[in-house]
């Protein structure tokens, strides 16, 4: 085998210049110059068989020569390099021996950064996020997260938008652990967090709008980390978040984008009842008025007991909204409301149009029959029998809410087994000319619905 490959190096040495010898890492050019050049290129024609077969150990004499002779001449010493030094460290048992290699790993990807650093699909970030990820699989818990986050770091600062996600990834993995380090650190792991969250944002934007499926598979599930290790973290509590932001906000009034970004953050954070959060809001819907940005201004409404104004909000934030579950919500706030206000009507006509957009809401259901069991006295005053009959209409409701929503089904048990213990005795219906047990019977006053005697 050797023989072969030895013959076949031979051959790319045809035409080659008897030239005054030079290497390429002396005089920086792609093969170096005279013999040398002959010697680079017969080394990487020698390691590169081997390394494709697999035989690391055969192909290691003749890719050390080229890699450190003439580490310009292909991205193959590289792209081998990882794979022959990923093979040492695997088959070395020492521990300090082990440790240099994978810092002669670390030096692999730093030597491909300064000769192909620039490559346009696998540049310096791509190549950094590699590295960090062998370092952080190879040093496990040894692995310094200073280390990590400064790498990471250099590049997010260099690339923006367009950092392999996968560095902004351990970016955020290396900031995290600093916090839990380090408390100093919450401030600047919740501006890593803003900034990294940005850059995802952007770029499953930028695959969702050219269709690119393959991308935003790799990408969401980076995401969904990011957002979970951020929730997770101890750092985004609503008192830290309104310090940070109150001043921030002041500044940016007027930069759509910055209030956006800074009123998702914080109702995903559940803080969606702090000034900051209502400020931001207030804000952005001056700029360009969107459901979210009438969510915040409806809350903050709703904690000055302002109900008018919040009912309006929550229409609008309805009228605005394109995800029929979140519009289903902004309906069921306004049914609440109205609710409080005894306009039970309009909070049933609210539960409607929830159940409209989100058939498998629950909720809105609960609410409906919570009214009616509510109001059977002031539909039926003078019949305490047929106030009982309410209660079909209300059970019905409860037993609809958890047939269709499972995540209810505990609070609609409940009310089920409070109010069936109301329904008319066999005695009352027997007694009351007007029931009959298993026919149907239209309750009366603004409930006017359809049920069953039972």
């Amino acid at each position: 085998m050797k023989i072969k490959v030895f013959l076949l190096a031979l051959g790319c040495l045809i035409g080659v210049s008897g030239a005054y010898a030079q290497k390429g890492v002396d005089n920086g050019t792609q093969f170096g110059s005279g013999e040398d050049s002959v010697r680079c290129i017969t080394n990487i024609s020698l390691f590169t068989p081997y390394a494709k077969a697999g035989n690391f150990k055969d192909a290691y004499e003749f890719w050390k020569i080229a890699y450190e002779e003439c580490p310009a001449a292909t991205k193959d010493i590289y792209l081998y390099g990882v794979r022959i030094v990923s093979w040492q460290i695997a088959n070395e048992t020492d521990p300090a021996k082990k440790n240099a290699l994978i810092d002669d790993l670390m030096a692999v990807y730093d030597k491909r950064i300064k000769y192909f650093g620039n490559d346009q699909r696998y540049g310096k970030d791509w190549i950094v996020s590699r590295k960090a990820q062998d370092y952080f699989q190879l040093k496990g818990e040894n692995s310094d997260p200073n280390v990590i986050y400064n790498w990471t770091k250099e590049v997010i600062d260099e690339y923006g938008n367009n950092t392999e996600a996968l560095a902004v990834s351990y970016y955020m993995l290396a900031s995290n652990q600093l916090l839990s380090a380090n408390e100093n650190h919450k401030e600047r792991y919740i501006q890593d967090y803003l900034k990294a969250s940005a850059i995802l944002d952007a770029q499953i934007a930028a695959a969702t709008a050219s269709n690119n499926e393959k991308e935003l598979a790799a990408l969401q599930p980076l995401k969904s980390g990011l957002d979970n290790g951020f929730a997770t973290s101890g750092a985004a509590d609503c008192e830290t978040l309104q310090r940070l932001y109150s001043e921030r906000i002041e500044q940016n009034k007027d930069n759509l984008e910055f209030l956006k970004e800074t009123i998702s953050l914080l109702r995903r954070m559940r803080c969606n009842e702090i000034d900051a959060y209502f400020t931001a809001a207030e804000y952005a819907h001056k700029l360009e008025p969107t459901a979210e940005s009438a969510m915040g201004l409806a809350s903050q409404a709703v904690k000055k007991k302002d109900y008018n104004t919040a009912m309006q909000m929550f229409e609008e934030a309805a009228n605005l909204e394109n995800d029929n579950a979140t519009k289903a919500e902004d309906y069921y706030m306004i049914a609440l409301l109205s609710f409080e206000q005894n306009s039970y009507s309009k909070a049933r006509q609210y539960c409607q149009k929830a159940i409209e957009a989100n058939p498998n809401y629950g909720k809105p259901y609960i609410l409906i029959g919570q009214m009616y069991a509510a109001t059977a006295n002031s539909v039926y005053p003078n019949d305490a029998v047929l106030r009982k009959t309410v209660f079909y209409a209300a059970v019905d409701k409860f037993e609809r809410a958890r047939q269709v929503d499972p995540s209810v089904t505990e609070e609609a048990n409940k009310l089920i087994n409070t109010y069936r213990a109301h329904f008319p005795s066999t005695e009352d219906i027997f007694m009351h000319p007007d029931l009959e047990k298993g026919k149907s019977i239209t309750i009366g006053g603004w409930i006017g619905e359809r049920t069953v005697i039972r």
